[in-house]
């Protein structure tokens, strides 16, 4: 093989490694997501369709907590500050929001829980995270979610001490509404930046 072929086929090697690296850097933050909602990782809560699998008369504590980003004109709290559930059983909670512009702003919301060791008995199967939710000037929405707590919290030796759960929820301004408002200077971190991913 002659040394400019050689040269040819180590280039494009490199190359073909460098793009492959930079579509892995893209696809990270989602794949991560993906993973931290699937085991429960870092705080993250479960998402699925998972039916609650029904009681076994221990209740625990669920707090809520919201907050918003300073990018974002909004107030968003939670309707309830905490309800006492018996575990394996479906709960509903809401949190509501409130545009203060007077424009149509968009945000997405990051969750998640603590302690961390009790995320991947955490079970969300309807709510409103990471999705872009737009409000009107001025307009309030009630964001609802359904959950349940798997039994096996109080039987597991890692999780049995936990009497108390707090789920959190943060709005950031969504990185194409802060782009179009010509804000990305002032808007602070957004839902998508990879400092507010799980």
């Amino acid at each position: 093989m002659d040394t400019r072929r050689a040269n040819r086929l180590t280039a494009a090697a490199f190359i073909t490694v460098a793009l492959g690296m930079v579509g892995l850097s893209f696809a990270a933050i989602p794949l991560y997501r993906m993973f931290c909602a699937a085991t429960g990782y870092g705080g993250t809560p479960k998402i699925g369709v998972a039916p609650a699998p029904g009681g076994n008369g221990y209740t625990i504590r669920v707090r809520f907590n919201a907050d918003t980003n300073p990018g974002l004109p909004w107030t968003f709290a939670p309707d309830q500050l905490e309800v006492v559930v018996p575990v394996g059983e479906d709960h509903l909670a809401a949190y509501t929001a409130h545009n203060k512009a007077r424009t149509a702003v968009t945000g997405v919301a990051v969750y998640n829980v603590t302690p961390e060791k009790a995320a991947k008995y955490f079970h969300k199967t309807a709510c409103f995270c990471f999705n872009q939710q737009t409000l009107e000037g001025g307009q309030t929405m009630d964001f609802p979610l359904s959950f349940w707590v798997d039994p096996a919290i109080s039987t597991d030796p890692n999780t049995k001490d936990v009497k108390v759960i707090t789920l959190s929820y943060t709005f950031f301004r969504s990185l194409e509404d802060a782009d179009k408002a010509g804000a990305l200077t002032t808007a602070g971190p957004h839902a998508g930046s990879p400092a507010n991913t799980n």
